[in-house]
């Protein structure tokens, strides 16, 4: 870290934490994965959890986020997001009423039942309160990656609540959908697992993981889409909103493989120096980093180096930056130390008890002025040359038994002696692990219901029993892994069933990890690796060269990728298409089925999309004009290209009366940009407009030129049904529709956006 900062641990003894929210006392509300919610107060972690919610772990499934209530404690309301198990596996928000440590028995309410899961993996979860005291929740995609750019669904989204799970009207979609789906705030993301909102400003970042290439911080802001599975990483595709900030995958401080953490720096009272104020703290659970990325000139920094696996970041009312360490189970705090500061302990020796021939260190963790000066003392007596902050035994022996260590730490400013530590050393063997199921070079397909057993001897103990038995599967991909099973202490044997949903990638697999503990302590842990099978997937087109979707991602043909046997697959064939000047539409799949369908290929699999050759639709709008102001009497039918007719004293058609007569257009419009339209009618006499079958404009009355307008959020590249109706009584005859979008100006719709036929 930077110069005069220090790292030092809050506690250390948490089981498998996904997140964490400090409350304004100082309070760590911790989230571990089984559903457990626990308490740290005055650095130490209570023993009786919060609260216990029934869930599903596997994978990344459970007690996923937490964040309590804006005015907590006087509002003692606590909100959390997790795996449900009843009546079948989906994602859940509930809120829960605080009474001190403990929650209310039978306080839960329940504000937001999700859709039911598929895939283990890719939940989101993080909760954090934003603008206007509204409750945001970050939502993935449970890979159904097409999902993310749907209005039908929730996954893949932002979502935007009231503090009692009620839907803000104003939110962008709200005209556009029903039921839950009106809570959608922003979409096109895959795994948002973090991020913050900036106190005093509202800002907020969000952090996507991302699948091959691309981790990104994205600036959240009402209707945007953020692409997936269309783009990933920095973009100049104007359909979608590019991120602030992506960086790519690999090793070192620079790359990573999952954003996960992210906090702004505006603590009420200040600790770190002037420069970080305001600055936003990220991290990678990969690469155990966190760096800084400043908002006012998009300068990024490495701040923090070496950490095992931040998956949460916060900031504490001390102005502290805490981390959440999923790997080591620990809370640790990060400190800006003043100059004049005498030392002060964080951590403290701990007592420790092995056997003959083994190496032992204790660890000290100590903040205050640099240099820090440390001597290591044995019995009360100062050990030659152990002044840093661990001192290591090589090798003990049974006369080491009974000693006790303890540290002096001084600076020019003071000096502090830490508790003492024990060691106690006890003749016994190590206990002997053997995993006997599933034999090496197993290999699974997808579905496929995995055997592990294993069997412990010890030579002072015998044959170990159950009680001593701890199984843990972790599912790898490429460079780093997914929990699948956590730790499971007291069984000899178990199974596991191989998911076919989740993720798509080959290089991946599974390991399972056995420890086993005797009598007197001593452990041995080994693993076992299981290895996929893999099959090749092809996708072609006829005619050749056209594109298609694999698992909701653009891809062009021939396309050949590696899948592991028995995995379900997403085929999609976009259409129309165009290729050198042609229009083309899909037909049929070679082996059948829907344009998009699922497949679980379990063996080398072609799949070959047909289109055909069609003529391009007519652009414009079909218009149909009455000699009626009441749509009756028809008279023509024709295509307008746009719809900008002043007429004034004349009329539409030699066949129609200048006077009396309505006409109505209809048809589709197709917007270049995902943003919010507003649309205009210029008008003398009445006019109506309806877009994707919501009426915005309605000002059917006689009346001289009038410009009304309305607005509504509208998704690049798709096409909404678009109705204008029109009437002319006496005088002029104007009729003018326009629209404009922080994109665009003001124009008339252009007849390249307009389409004759219905979406």
């Amino acid at each position: 870290m930077p110069t005069r900062f220090t790292d030092t641990v809050v506690v250390d003894d948490l089981d498998s934490a996904t997140s964490m929210t400090i409350a304004p006392d100082g309070r760590i509300f911790v989230c571990e994965q089984e559903g457990r919610l626990r308490v740290i107060q005055d650095g130490k972690l209570l023993s009786a959890p919060f609260l216990t919610v029934t869930t599903n772990s596997s994978g990344e499934r459970g007690l996923l986020g937490v964040v309590l209530d804006p005015d907590f404690p006087r509002q003692p309301y606590v909100y959390v997001y997790y795996t449900a198990t009843s009546p079948q596996l989906h994602n859940r928000l509930s809120r829960f009423t605080a009474n001190g440590n403990l929650a209310v028995p039978g306080s839960e309410r329940i504000l937001l039942e999700l859709e039911p899961l598929g895939a283990s993996n890719h939940n989101g979860g993080a909760l954090q309160f934003g603008p206007g005291g509204k409750l945001y929740v970050a939502v993935g995609e449970n890979t159904r990656s097409d999902r993310a750019q749907r209005l039908d669904t929730l996954l893949g989204k932002m979502l935007r609540l009231e503090k009692d799970g009620s839907i803000p009207t104003d939110n962008p979609f709200y005209t556009r959908t029903t039921g839950s789906n009106r809570a959608i705030w922003a979409l096109g993301l895959r795994n948002p697992f973090g991020f913050a909102v900036q106190p005093g400003t509202g800002r907020i970042f969000i952090n996507d993981v991302g699948a091959g290439d691309w981790e990104e911080i994205n600036e959240g802001v009402a209707g945007a889409n953020y692409g997936w599975p269309e783009t990933e990483g920095p973009s100049t595709d104007p359909r979608y909103r590019a991120p602030l900030f992506a960086y790519e995958h690999g090793s070192g401080t620079s790359r990573g493989c999952a954003i996960t953490g992210g906090v702004f720096y505006n603590p009420a009272q200040a600790q770190f120096p002037a420069e970080y104020t305001g600055r936003y703290f990220f991290s990678d659970y990969c690469n155990g980093w966190i760096r800084t990325y400043d908002p006012k000139n998009g300068a990024v920094a490495v701040f923090a180096t070496g950490l095992e696996a931040p998956v949460d970041l916060d900031v504490g009312p001390d102005g502290s930056l805490y981390y959440l360490d999923r790997a080591d189970d620990s809370v640790r705090r990060i400190r800006y130390t003043a100059a004049n500061e005498a030392p002060t302990l964080a951590t403290h020796p701990v007592s420790l008890t092995t056997r003959p021939g083994q190496s032992i260190t204790f660890t000290v963790g100590a903040t205050g002025t640099p240099p820090l000066r440390y001597q290591w003392q044995r019995n009360g007596a100062d050990m030659a040359g152990q002044t840093s902050a661990s001192v290591t035994l090589a090798a003990v022996t049974l006369t080491d038994s009974g000693a006790r260590f303890r540290v002096r730490v001084s600076n020019d400013y003071g000096s502090v002696l830490s508790n003492e530590a024990t060691l106690t050393v006890r003749s016994n063997t190590s206990p002997v692990a053997t995993i006997q199921l599933p034999v090496e070079g197993t290999l699974y397909s997808a579905d496929n219901v995995i055997a592990y057993a294993g069997l412990g001897t010890d030579a002072e103990d015998g044959v170990l029993p159950a009680s001593t038995f701890t199984w843990r599967v972790d599912f790898h991909h490429d460079t780093h892994l997914h929990p699948f099973i956590p730790s499971t202490r007291g069984a000899k044997s178990g199974t596991f069933t191989v998911p076919d949903r989740g993720e798509t990638a080959a290089n991946v697999w599974y390991r399972i990890h056995l420890r086993v503990e005797d009598s007197g302590g001593a452990a041995h842990e080994l693993f076992r690796d299981v290895r996929p099978r893999k099959v090749k997937l092809r996708m072609s087109t006829a005619p050749t060269g056209l594109q298609l979707a694999l698992d909701g991602q653009p891809q062009p043909t021939p396309l050949e990728v590696e899948t592991v046997a028995g995995v379900v697959r997403a085929l999609g064939a976009s259409s129309p298409q165009v290729k050198e000047g042609k229009t083309y539409v899909f037909d049929r799949w070679n082996h059948g089925g829907a344009a998009n369908q699922e497949v679980k290929p379990t063996a080398d699999a072609q799949y070959t999309a047909v289109f055909r050759e069609v003529t391009a639709p007519a652009q414009g709008l079909r218009a149909e004009y009455f000699d009626e102001p009441n749509f009756t009497g028809l008279k023509l039918e024709r295509v307008d290209s746009t719809v900008d007719f002043r007429w004034e004293t004349g009329s539409p058609d030699p066949t129609l009366d200048g006077n009396n007569f309505s006409a109505r257009w209809t048809g589709s419009v197709v917007p270049q940009y995902s943003e919010t339209y507003t649309f205009y009618t210029q008008s003398n006499d009445g006019a109506r407009l309806w877009v994707d079958g919501k009426l915005l404009i309605d000002d059917w009355t006689i009346h001289t030129t009038t410009e009304n307008r309305g607005t509504i959020t509208l998704q690049a590249g798709r096409a909404y049904a678009l109705r204008v109706e029109y009437f002319e009584q006496t005088g002029l005859a104007i009729m003018r529709l326009h629209w404009s979008s922080p994109s665009q100006s003001k124009q008339i719709i252009p007849q390249e956006q307009l389409r004759p036929t219905p979406p």
